[in-house]
């Protein structure tokens, strides 16, 4: 111990200073970068690309003193002795959440993210191994890894790859506010977590990750993990991360600075399709949306009557209509003209059409058209004249054309929508009105886009991220994968989350059948709940029984916490309410969300507690949410209001929106319910019930 205290002890001095010279950096770049702008908007445009490198600078020396100061209060968290077994090199490396230098070459402390330390995520003591991208497998020989259980910049003790003991310092650490537990994370990162963190970058990854598993925390440490490791491969604009509402989207990048990732694009899935729509379909937009364009207006509920539109019989049964479009547009027979016989074999046609499946018809006809007009120059010979050349030329110029009837992807989806109603002998179906095309239109407009008039492949995206991935149907995936066929995917989900229920997914089964699968697809199961106490596990168990028929359970990691408390208002509801969140705000949490069944029920309490704004961004103190605006998030308290037998019946729909209810919470979980309890709650909870009316 005593010389763990001496190295802490020396790092932490050498981190101060690193701070001292990246302030002065810092202080001196930004009067050079202030000078130089104000240089080049006088007008001396000769120090504009200098004005370029200073601020790089200075953008990077900010970045390094954010991180040294980080750095201070907790160095590292864990150190791992080991000999290489090729070399026989023997190395004592300690790893931290942000890596250390001194004098720029000698290396204190080990970013988390570098390959070396995943020894520390995955070895036990002896024989192991670590991978470095473009490199390949280290064996190793591992002969100590030990955590460090440090404090406000103190170091308090340490653990020698004891699993029982380092378990407890992870419940020591779960157990701690919301706040807290994002800032202790790296150092508690498991080993399957690490796993998918550390995942070829060159994979789609799948992970079905029980509630409060991490699967957020997975994904954002897998965005900073490639981007530290493959940087010469991806720039973090080329990621996106996909979510189904803006609060979602908030919460997961607020914590991606700390991560050290900057500049990574976010979008809601329905803006993410409307704005791959936007560089070429500006009026059909106009038609979708209305005059105004609302940006940032959520698309429209997707109505019981079109939740066949989620699923891929729809999205297959409209790839084959596109077929026959694309068929009756460019036919493979031999284009012919009487004087020079065949200019373009059908063979070679179909052999254009096989070589080029990403192509639109309108880049396959612009092709075509250009190879006639080449194959026209070579088969006429040169005692012929260059107006008689010239005159074949323009007569099968544009041969291969599209009308602009056949260029309308509106036009196109209705005339679908009609022919796929008679196919399911159903109601005839027209196309929705500006401001009622939901999701799965906007993925089908996308889809028709791509294939007939897309005037070039998208390569935008190197790397998309999807989480709460269970909330959109199969249709989704299919047309992000035949759009975005170069691009990577980590999508992250939860089937027993799945709160829409008749177009979300309740199985991965046909996305990893019908999209995913081939060589790149990886599936993983986080069946490990981090999150709630045993208490809260307890009920959250029995409702995800019902809410996926136990094809997922949870192994809850072993916390204990405060009972699940049942209040019975009997016409006290807002009083209650008002007790219950001061008793918590008096135990010092500082998260607390009331968790109601939809909306209308937000807003009603809402105006109890003197509230009158609709949540739209992730806060501290009270939150009060309808379930579906819950998804993704966590909190250190949660009271859920008045999950009855008439607002949760015993559907499997209904069991899903509770189990996401009732495991938001961290720590405190509170029902305070009118009439009847929810029969999801099991005997566990009437019993709870009585004990308190007693």
């Amino acid at each position: 111990m005593k010389e763990e205290l001496e190295h802490f002890k020396m790092c932490r001095e050498a981190i101060r200073e690193n701070i001292s010279g990246y302030e002065q950096k810092v202080a001196a770049g930004r009067q050079e970068t202030e000078e130089l702008y104000a240089a080049v908007a006088a007008g001396d445009m000769e120090l504009y690309n200098q004005l370029i490198v200073s601020r790089d600078m200075l953008f990077h020396n900010e970045n390094a003193l954010r991180k040294n100061r980080a750095a201070l209060e907790k160095p590292y968290f864990g150190r791992v002795d080991y000999r290489e077994t090729e070399n026989g090199r023997t190395e004592k490396l300690y790893i931290g959440k942000n890596g250390v230098t001194r004098n720029r070459t000698d290396v204190l402390i080990v970013d988390w993210r570098a390959p070396v330390s995943s020894i520390y995520y995955e070895n036990e003591l002896g024989a192991g191994s670590y991978f470095v991208p473009e490199v390949g497998e280290i064996k190793v020989d591992l002969t100590l890894k030990r955590t460090f259980d440090v404090n406000g910049g103190e170091l308090l003790g340490y653990y020698d790859n004891d699993t029982v003991a380092t378990d407890e310092l992870l419940v020591k650490y779960l157990s701690q506010n919301k706040d807290v537990v994002l800032g202790d994370i790296i150092s508690t990162i498991q080993k399957e977590q690490n796993e998918i963190i550390r995942e070829s970058p060159y994979c789609d990854v799948i992970v079905q990750g029980v509630a409060g598993s991490g699967k957020t925390t997975v994904a954002m440490h897998r965005i900073s993990y490639i981007l530290y490791n493959y940087e010469k491969k991806f720039v973090p604009d080329e990621f996106c991360i996909i979510g189904g509402n803006d609060m979602l989207l908030h919460y997961i990048t607020s914590g991606l600075p700390e991560l050290d990732v900057h500049n990574v694009r976010q979008k809601r899935m329905d803006l993410f399709f409307r704005d791959l729509l936007e560089k070429e379909q500006g009026k059909a937009l106009a038609k979708i949306y209305g005059k105004k364009k609302e940006k940032e207006k959520a698309a429209a509920p997707v109505p019981a009557e079109d939740a066949y539109k989620s699923r891929m019989e729809f999205v297959l049964a409209l790839e084959q209509a596109l077929a026959r479009r694309k068929a009756r547009l460019i036919p493979t027979e031999d284009i012919r003209d009487e004087k020079i016989g065949v200019i373009l074999p059908a063979e070679s046609i179909a052999d254009t059409l096989k070589e080029n499946p990403e192509y639109s018809i309108l880049q396959l006809q612009k092709l075509l058209n250009e190879r006639i007009q080449k194959r026209i120059a070579f088969l006429m010979t040169e005692e012929e004249s260059a107006e008689k050349k010239k005159a074949v030329k323009m007569q099968y110029k544009g041969y291969f054309k599209m009308e602009k009837a056949d260029a309308d992807i509106l036009k196109i989806y209705e005339e679908f929508l009609a022919e796929y109603a008679k196919k399911r002998q159903a109601a005839p179906c027209t196309l929705p009105q500006a401001g009622h095309f939901h999701v799965y239109d906007l993925a089908a407009l996308v889809l028709i886009w791509k294939r007939v008039t897309a005037k070039a492949l998208t390569d935008e995206y190197a790397q998309i991220i999807i989480d709460e991935a269970q909330d959109f149907g199969t249709a989704v995936y299919y047309v992000l994968k035949q759009v975005l066929s170069n691009c990577h995917f980590t999508v992250m989900g939860d089937v027993s989350q799945n709160i829409n229920y008749e177009t979300g997914m309740n199985s991965w089964e046909e996305v990893r059948e019908g999209v995913f699968a081939g060589e790149r697809e990886r599936f993983h199961v986080l069946s490990k709940s981090y999150r709630n106490t045993i208490e809260i596990s307890e009920y959250a168990g029995k409702i995800l029984e019902k809410a996926s028929f136990g094809a997922y359970k949870i192994t809850p990691v072993i916390r204990h916490g405060r009972a699940v408390e049942f209040h019975h208002a009997k016409g006290k509801m807002q009083e209650i309410i008002r007790k219950v969140l001061s008793d918590i705000a008096g135990r010092g949490y500082g998260t607390t969300a009331v968790i109601c069944r939809d909306e209308a029920e937000a807003a009603r309490v809402r105006v109890w507690l003197g509230e009158t704004e609709e949540e739209t961004d992730f806060t501290q103190g009270v939150m009060v949410l309808p379930i579906h605006l819950t998804k993704g998030l966590e909190f250190d308290a949660v009271i859920l209001a008045d999950p009855t037998s008439e607002a949760y019946g015993e559907s499997e729909g209904d069991a899903k929106l509770l189990y996401v209810a009732v495991t938001r919470a961290l720590h405190e979980l509170h029902i305070v319910y009118e009439g009847e309890l929810s029969p999801l709650f099991g005997e566990i909870g009437g019993l709870q019930n009585k004990e308190m009316e007693t």
